[in-house]
C-alpha cells in the first residue's frame, strides 16, 4: 500500500498496530531522508564489489591499497571511546527477539549485540517486532511471559545495547523507491535511531551501531556521511552516534587503517568476525585452487591466516585509540557434565588465546558461557577496562601472504557429511523463521551455514579429493545429501521433520551448493522465500 506520508516509499505489508508503533510520521520521513540521499550511492558501492571481485577471480590477490600508504604510515586518533564502552570483556549476541533480549541483557556481560543480520530469519513481522522490543529494553519496560507463566524481565543496570542492522547487501523487500527495494541497513539504522536516541542518551548511552561485513574504506565513508547527516539533522554533536566495525570480509582486513579514518568521529572498535571472514575467505579466492580450505572443524584460529588477522586487527586498533574484539564462541551448554566440561574447555582455551594476544574483549552466543570468558578476561585485566595499552610494538609488519596464506587440514567425508547436515537444518530455521540455531551443541547463524555451504561449492569447484580418495562432485554432494537428508530424518522424529520445510530446504541447498557460480549469500535466495 501507498505510505499516508507525503513522501516516495512505498510499503508492500498493511500498518497494523505493529507498524503504527515503529513507522510514525517521523520515522518515515527520516528513512526517506537517508534513502533519498544514500541508496544511490549504496547501489555504486555494490557494484564495486562486484568489479573488484572480477579482478581477484582473474588471478589478482588482495593487498594493501598503495594509494592509501600515507593513511597507515601517518600518526593519528579516533575521537574516542564513550565510558560505557571502554569497558567490554565480555560480550553477547543473539536476534531481536523479546525473550532473548532479557536474557542476553540480564547475563553476565558487559554488552548485547542485537541482532538485525546473521540471527535473524528477516521476515516483515520479525523485523518490525524485532524494533518493539529494542524500544522497550532500551526505555526498561520490556517484559515476556512464558505458557506456563513463568516470567522475564530486565534486572537493574542491565548490559549495555549495540544494534547490529543489516550488511549493505541484503534488501528490505517490503519497502520500495523508484521501484525498487531499499536498503535493510538504513531500515534498521533509521528506526533504531529515532526511537531510541533521547532515551539512551538520557541514561549516560547512547545511539550505538555493530556494522557487519563492509569491504572497504568507501563503505566506510558512507557510513559516516549516514551518521553525520542524521546528527545533524537531529541537531546532535559530531560522534554522538558511535559505531563497530566487523571486520568479516578478506578485502576489509587490507584497509583496516582507512575504515578507522573514515569513521574516525564515529568509530570505536573493530571486531575479528571469524565466521564470516572464514566465509569471505572461500568466497573471495573462490577462483585460485591453491587457497581451498579443509573441513570447518580444522579451520581454528591457530591456522595462519587467521593468527595474522588478530594481531593485526589488534596492533592496528590500539595504534588508533580503538578497541579490538574477539571472536564468537559458537559452543553451547550440554546437560552431560563430562561434555560440558570439555565444552567450557574449549571456550576457556579459545579465549585465553584472545586475550593474550590483547584482544580487550570478547563474543559469546548463549549465557552458561559468560562466566568462563568473563573469567578469562579478569584475570588478564584486573581492574583495568581493556588492553587498549597492549600496542604489540614488538611485531614484525604483517605481509599480504600471511593474511592469504594456506590452511593446512584434511577434507573428510565425514566433514562433508556434516556441513550438509548443518547448512539443510539452518536453511529449514530459516526459512521458517528461526535465524539463531542450536544444532549439534553449535548455535548456528547464517555465518556458519555459509562456510558450510560454502566449502562444499569450493572442492566441487576444484575437482578436490576426500581423505578416502572420493573426488567430490555435483554427483557425490547430491548423493551424500540424499543420504544426510534421511539421516538428519531420523534424528529430529518424523513428525517434526514431516511438518517442517526440509524438502524446501534441500532444494534451496541443492541449487545454491552446486550453481556454477558461487551464490554471493545464502540469505539472498532464501530471503525471496520469505514473507
Amino acid at each position: 500500500m501507498q505510505n499516508p506520508t507525503e513522501h516516495p516509499l512505498i510499503f508492500t505489508e498493511p500498518f497494523g498496530a505493529a507498524e503504527k508503533q515503529m513507522l510514525t510520521a517521523e520515522a518515515e520521513a527520516l528513512l526517506a531522508a537517508l534513502v533519498i540521499r544514500f541508496m544511490p550511492r549504496r547501489n555504486a558501492l555494490l557494484e564495486a564489489r562486484i568489479e573488484s571481485q572480477k579482478k581477484i577471480d582473474a588471478g589478482a590477490l588482495p593487498d594493501f591499497l598503495p594509494e592509501t600508504e600515507d593513511i597507515r604510515k601517518a600518526s593519528w586518533t579516533i575521537r574516542g571511546i564513550p565510558v560505557d564502552l571502554l569497558d567490554r570483556r565480555v560480550e553477547i549476541t543473539g536476534p531481536v527477539e523479546r525473550k532473548m533480549i532479557i536474557n542476553a541483557l540480564n547475563a553476565n556481560v558487559k554488552v548485547f549485540m542485537a541482532d538485525f543480520e546473521d540471527a535473524l530469519s528477516p521476515s516483515w513481522d520479525k523485523v518490525i517486532d524485532g524494533q518493539i522490543n529494542l524500544r522497550d529494553a532500551v526505555n526498561g519496560t520490556i517484559e515476556f511471559e512464558r505458557e506456563e507463566g513463568k516470567p522475564y524481565r530486565l534486572k537493574a543496570n542491565p548490559a549495555v545495547l549495540i544494534c547490529r542492522v543489516r550488511g549493505l547487501h541484503l534488501p528490505e523487500k517490503h519497502v520500495l523507491w523508484q521501484g525498487a527495494p531499499i536498503a535493510g541497513a538504513l531500515f534498521d539504522f533509521a528506526l533504531y535511531f529515532h526511537h531510541n536516541y533521547r532515551a539512551l542518551l538520557k541514561k549516560g548511552s547512547g545511539p550505538y551501531f555493530y556494522l557487519p561485513k563492509l569491504q572497504s574504506h568507501r563503505e566506510a565513508a558512507w557510513w559516516n556521511d549516514v551518521f553525520c547527516y542524521t546528527e545533524d539533522r537531529y541537531g546532535l554533536s559530531r560522534g554522538t552516534i558511535k559505531a563497530t566495525v566487523l571486520i568479516e570480509t578478506l578485502p576489509a582486513v587490507f584497509q583496516m587503517d582507512e575504515i578507522l579514518l573514515a569513521l574516525r568521529d564515529h568509530i570505536v572498535a573493530l571486531n575479528c568476525g571469524r565466521w564470516d571472514y572464514i566465509f569471505s575467505y572461500i568466497k573471495t579466492l573462490k577462483n585460485h585452487p591453491d587457497r581451498v580450505l579443509p573441513d570447518r572443524q580444522a579451520v581454528t584460529m591457530t591456522q595462519p591466516f587467521l593468527s595474522a588477522y588478530s594481531r593485526l586487527l589488534i596492533k592496528i586498533c590500539h595504534r588508533r585509540g580503538a578497541m579490538a574484539m574477539g571472536g564468537m564462541a559458537a559452543f553451547i551448554p550440554t546437560k552431560d557434565a563430562a561434555s560440558n566440561a570439555e565444552v567450557l574447555e574449549k571456550v576457556r582455551a579459545d579465549k585465553q588465546l584472545e586475550a593474550a594476544n590483547g584482544h580487550d574483549g570478547t563474543w559469546v552466543a548463549h549465557p552458561g558461557l559468560a562466566d568462563t570468558a568473563m573469567a578469562v578476561f579478569d584475570t588478564v585485566l584486573g581492574e583495568r577496562p581493556n588492553q587498549l595499552f597492549a600496542q604489540r610494538e614488538d611485531d614484525a609488519p604483517t605481509r599480504a601472504a600471511q593474511l592469504l596464506e594456506a590452511s593446512s587440514g584434511e577434507r573428510t567425508e565425514a566433514g562433508m557429511r556434516a556441513n550438509i547436515r548443518v547448512a539443510l537444518q539452518y536453511i529449514e530455521s530459516w526459512l521458517a523463521g528461526n535465524g539463531c540455531v542450536p544444532i549439534y551443541n553449535l548455535m548456528e547463524d547464517a555465518a556458519t551455514a555459509e562456510i558450510s555451504r560454502a566449502s562444499i561449492w569450493q572442492w566441487i569447484r576444484h575437482q578436490k579429493s576426500l581423505s578416502n580418495g572420493k573426488q567430490v562432485s555435483k554427483a557425490l554432494f547430491r548423493e551424500f545429501l540424499q543420504e544426510e537428508y534421511a539421516v538428519v530424518r531420523r534424528e529430529l522424529g518424523e513428525a517434526r521433520f514431516d511438518g517442517g520445510h526440509f524438502a524446501q530446504a534441500a532444494r534451496l541447498l541443492e541449487d545454491i551448493t552446486t550453481d556454477d557460480e558461487l551464490v554471493d549469500f545464502l540469505t539472498l535466495p532464501g530471503y525471496a522465500q520469505l514473507a
